[in-house]
């Protein structure tokens, strides 16, 4: 699967790092702790946050992570939106809550795996 698939089931509206879309999905990790995402988020996976500032870029970049959700319909700031570009990490805007869109994504995933 991968960052376009997710589009249409998350309800996301893409903000930035458009270039990045074709990346594969690996997993998906939700946390709003920048901390816990740099110790426990592994390459390849969906960051589902509150969070939209630019230290949300620093660390999707240095995990190698597919995409960023933020959730509530919270929009990256000029910081993040820049790097996003930049690195080629998508980030989008979800009217989601964390649980709801943690739960789509746990589903689409799983659904995937269990394709024969």
């Amino acid at each position: 699967m991968n960052v376009k698939e997710i589009i249409g089931p998350l309800e996301l509206t893409a903000c930035s790092g458009q270039q990045g879309m074709d990346k594969e999905v690996t997993g998906g990790y939700t946390s709003d702790l920048l901390s816990d995402v740099m110790g426990h988020a592994r390459e390849g996976q969906v960051w589902i946050t509150l969070q939209a500032h630019g230290n949300v870029m620093a660390v999707a970049s240095l995990k190698e992570l597919a995409a960023v959700v933020l959730v509530k319909g919270r929009r990256p700031d000029e910081e993040a939106a820049a790097a996003s570009d930049r690195e080629g990490i998508p980030v989008f805007s979800t009217p989601l809550g964390a649980f709801e869109a943690s739960g789509i994504l746990h589903g689409l995933l799983n659904a995937r795996d269990k394709k024969p």
